[in-house]
């Protein structure tokens, strides 16, 4: 950019002096026209450098997915090329499912044995349980009947004593009673005999019962994780991006560990980082407004905003060590800071090349007439790009 400026005043003091000699070249001529350059364009260039701080670092960074699978395997079917797009959810690789759809439905028959011993062990408990219950039932019905018998034979015996009624059936009242007594011994001793027997073995059902619902659950796990399993062996695009470097062929074996990626995945959420110093960005503030040009598109102008200013670098951190910390035989020079660009307008949704360089400047709310010259020279950067300055 100076030397640019540089040029066109050389240009406009030629004209000046030379071309027209419209005044003379003299002493005083020359010490002014060597001293307003440097005067100007010093004064163009830390204005511009505070109020639209510029940086030949800016890095477009894409997320990348080191393709690990979850299962090990070997692969039967790989439906993508390399460098190529992909949609999310598409079908990357395929490792065999032979053993894991094997151990699936081993598992799912297992399951099935585990319901049945948990139905049977409930319906053990349950039979016991009824058989109390009958019984109660029982010494309930024989109780009602004796009550019965009691109110017949009182009613007989009033009966009797007023000589209205037969000692026949006064009689056969009193063989009632004694007849449903006698019932009612043998039916409590039948409930107590059953409550002893569901006593002495409900704990033993009950524990039997736990057992086999903790068996059925063990396998209902086993289950679900070899169906996650079953699941690992397709192995599916986690977002829109393409694959690259696949170096594997049908037949490679893959296995989780040791961390061997099969290939990497490329996504297209992609940001823009731009490097400045650290007194370059005191002016700089979230939403202002920046632009920025990639080599790899020579002429363009992509349009961006601030995201966010990353206030941390690793210079601000010790490692955990027992060591003092080492500063060094020399003063150790001071790091960069980050900022994140986000692209707008026409200049979002754009896909770039992952990995390029390039420059840009980002334009403050201060002495915003004056960043009009920061424009031009970042246009005129770009047009340069257009040039191959190689001699073979």
């Amino acid at each position: 950019m100076e030397i640019l400026i540089l040029g066109i005043y050389a240009f406009c003091v030629w004209l000046v002096f030379f071309k027209f000699q419209w005044l003379p070249w003299n002493t005083i001529s020359m010490v002014v026209s060597f001293t307003i350059p440097i005067v100007a364009l010093a004064t163009i260039v830390m204005t511009l450098n505070v109020v639209a701080p510029s940086t030949h670092e800016v890095r477009v960074v894409a997320k990348v997915l080191q393709v690990v699978p979850q299962v090990k395997g070997r692969i039967v079917e790989i439906p993508v090329e390399g460098n190529r797009r992909y949609r999310k959810g598409d079908v990357l690789l395929r490792i065999d499912p032979t053993p894991y759809a094997l151990a699936v439905e081993q598992l799912e028959a297992k399951l099935r044995a585990d319901d049945a011993a948990v139905a049977e062990a409930e319906a053990s408990a349950r039979q016991l349980a009824d058989s109390v219950r009958r019984e109660a039932g029982k010494v309930s019905t024989v109780q009602a009947s004796l009550a019965l018998a009691r109110q017949r034979l009182t009613e007989q015996d009033a009966l009797f004593a007023a000589g209205a009624g037969s000692k026949f059936d006064r009689d056969d009242a009193m063989a009632r009673q004694r007849e449903l007594e006698g019932q009612l011994v043998s039916a409590k001793a039948e409930e107590d005999a059953a409550k002893e027997k569901l006593s002495a073995k409900s704990q033993g059902e009950f524990v039997a019962i736990a057992a086999a619902r903790a068996h059925r659950a063990e396998t209902a796990s086993m289950l679900e994780n070899a169906k996650w399993q079953l699941a690992q062996t397709v192995y599916r695009a986690p977002a829109d991006g393409q694959v690259v470097n696949l170096q594997v062929r049908v037949g490679t074996m893959l296995v989780p560990l040791p961390l061997t990626p099969a290939f990497s995945f490329v996504e297209d959420d992609q940001e823009l980082v731009a490097f400045y110093d650290q007194n370059e960005l005191y002016n700089v503030r979230e939403g202002d407004l920046a632009e920025v040009y990639l080599p790899t598109n020579p002429g363009a102008i992509l349009e961006a905003k601030v995201d966010s200013i990353v206030w941390a670098q690793s210079q601000g951190q010790f490692a955990q060590s027992g060591l003092l910390p080492n500063t060094g035989a020399a003063a150790v020079s001071a790091n960069r800071f980050a900022v994140k660009l986000a692209l707008r307008g026409e200049s979002k949704g754009r896909v770039l090349p992952v990995g390029a360089v390039g420059a840009g400047a980002i334009y403050t709310e201060h002495v915003e007439p004056i960043q009009i010259i920061r424009m031009v020279f970042l246009r005129v950067s770009s047009k340069l790009n257009y040039l191959v300055l190689k001699l073979h």
